[in-house]
């Protein structure tokens, strides 16, 4: 927390009691919730930004698609319409937000994908419209407490857990802590390799002090896979200039540093809209490097962004490649989680 942040503390106090009242109200069936007639497992987070949501979307459903009939629904964030959507084939990050785009274009559409701001309205559509469904995968909805979620995934990054950070604008917190007591199941994110037993547990317990005794914790890292172009065929230089939009890049570039030859970094904003005027700094940097052989290196949610401007001819020049990201476990760790999760829905 910097220095000036004590500054902050009577507007983080003000957040504190709008959110603390909001909640009252619903805890205490004042303000109605409403529970979908399709099972919901929700993903999310206390803090803004940058806790591996999407990752872990994406690792509940390579693990469940074969045993649940599912769909995913998300705000669309960063998007430019409003309303319920069903991505496709011919949908494009400004229609429905960059991650569930990603989403479709990673299971190959066998996945419906929806965004909706209204969850409640947008799950009423969806089991109408797909009745067969047994499961729909929610991302970032532990605050939209207008839905009663069957099951709530609480995710939280190693580097700065919910128990360690505050309200906004203090810290980064949506909410008070405690709101961590409507979790069904805690994944701490973005772990480091070799986590040690004693990290674990020290991590574990200033979490496990906002928890219901039940509530189980899990531990997870992130992976990355082998980098794939965006458009054509070249070969994959290990010079890279490497180009993202996130809430926190920097496992990314700690990564990068370790694995590439990392030439330059250009960070965006989370969920940033590619202009004209980006792609003249990409192609500057890529025209210092010349003689490197440069390629542009960026993230699977970003690459639909920048496809679109290359196929506009304005980064033709230099090729452009994706670098995969998942969410990791424990063998132990996957298994038990997985069994929470089949043990809930596996009852509906």
């Amino acid at each position: 927390m910097p220095w000036y942040a004590f500054l902050l503390a009577p507007f983080a106090l003000i957040f504190q009691v709008i959110t603390s009242v909001r909640n009252f109200l619903f805890d205490r069936h004042l303000l109605q919730s409403f529970k979908s007639s399709v099972p919901t497992l929700v993903v999310g987070n206390l803090s803004v930004g940058g806790t591996g949501k999407t990752p872990m979307v994406e690792f509940l459903i390579a693990n469940l698609q074969n045993e649940f009939k599912l769909a995913s629904l998300s705000r669309g964030y960063g998007r430019k319409t409003k309303g319920f959507l069903k991505t496709g084939i011919h949908s494009t990050p400004a229609e429905v937000g960059d991650e569930p785009l990603q989403i479709f274009r990673k299971f190959k559409g066998e996945i419906p994908v929806f965004v909706g701001e209204d969850r409640v309205s947008a799950l009423e559509k969806i089991s109408a419209h797909l009745p067969e469904l047994k499961l729909v995968i929610l991302d970032d909805a532990f605050q939209h407490r207008r839905l009663s979620g069957d099951f709530y995934i609480l995710l939280t990054p190693f580097g700065s857990p919910f128990s360690r950070d505050w309200l906004m604008p203090m810290g980064r917190l949506r909410e008070s802590r405690n709101g961590a007591r409507r979790a069904d199941l805690v994944v701490v994110t973005k772990c480091p390799e070799g986590l040690s037993s004693i990290q674990r547990a020290e991590v574990e317990s200033g979490v496990k002090s906002y928890l219901s005794p039940e509530v189980p914790v899990f531990f997870s890292k992130i992976g990355y896979g082998n980098p794939y172009p965006v458009c054509q065929s070249p070969s994959f230089s290990k010079s890279v200039i490497l180009v993202s939009g996130l809430a926190d890049d920097r496992s990314l570039v700690a990564y990068c540093k370790v694995n590439f030859n990392l030439l330059e970094v250009l960070s965006f904003s989370d969920h940033h809209h590619y202009s004209q005027e980006d792609c003249s700094r990409i192609l500057a940097l890529a025209q210092k490097h010349e003689g490197k052989s440069p390629v542009v290196l960026t993230t699977e949610k970003d690459s639909e962004k920048l496809k679109s401007l290359s196929n506009q001819g304005f980064l033709d020049e230099i090729p452009i490649f994706v670098l995969p990201i998942e969410a990791q476990f424990d063998l132990e760790d996957k298994e038990m989680l997985l069994s929470y999760i089949r043990g809930k829905f596996n009852k509906q």
